[in-house]
């Protein structure tokens, strides 16, 4: 009932749950790349229908703890994916420092950092943290934020701390290390219970990568506007 014409078996979040925060970090240059991303004409989370109303559940349980998810990507189209082949094969290292500090960036697809064929192309794959409900997002679009992803100083955007920067490509990443303090790995594993308890499922080399529960998704290839 949330579908349109405009993303056909997609539904725009906002439409759903107006409650869920949103940071669309790859249309912008804070990103990996250092550049908005193909395929990326509006800040929108587009999800399939069912995966959209699952995620509200997942809004609704947390926002009784103050707590509200806050998303960075949902559906991504594989213009998109093809532009991070592309940049995979440039030489540019504009973003190291801030996402791939320890790693050379062809190395990034073949470690599952990154996927040439992404779960994000079915819309029922979300990139998502957790953030205080009362608090605002700090956004930075320009991509001249510099800090190294895995440390204490990485790049913090008033989220609750899951110890590293979201698209951080580095082994602190990984939902189950060993690498992050008590509280930290408290807040992750919260965010896993939720999800989890609503039919996604975590990608562990990602605390903020999950997918719903398909036997046969449908990719799209649709602009995100």
């Amino acid at each position: 009932m949330f579908s349109s014409a405009t993303y056909p078996g997609l539904v725009d979040i906002e439409r759903v749950d107006k409650t869920i925060k949103k940071n669309i970090r790859y249309f912008s240059k804070y990103n990996f790349v250092g550049e908005f991303i193909d395929g990326y004409k509006a800040p929108k989370c587009l999800l399939e229908e069912s995966a959209a109303m699952a995620l509200s559940k997942v809004q609704k349980e947390l926002s009784a703890r103050a707590i509200s998810l806050l998303v960075y990507d949902c559906y991504r189209p594989q213009k998109a994916v093809d532009h991070f082949i592309r940049w995979s094969q440039s030489e540019t290292n504009a973003m190291k420092v801030a996402f791939y500090p320890n790693l050379k960036k062809e190395n990034l697809f073949k470690l599952g950092y990154i996927a040439k064929q992404s779960g994000h192309t079915t819309g029922r794959s979300v990139d998502l943290t957790l953030i205080s409900l009362d608090s605002s997002i700090k956004i930075y679009t320009d991509g001249n934020i510099m800090t190294n992803c895995a440390s204490e100083n990485h790049f913090k955007d008033n989220s609750l701390d899951m110890g590293s920067a979201y698209d951080c490509f580095h082994e602190i990443s990984h939902t189950q290390t060993h690498l992050i303090s008590e509280q930290q790995m408290k807040n992750r594993l919260l965010l896993k219970e939720v999800m989890e308890k609503y039919g996604f499922y975590n990608y562990s080399k990602e605390w903020w990568h999950y997918t719903f529960m398909s036997k046969n998704p449908k990719r799209y290839n649709q602009d995100v506007e």
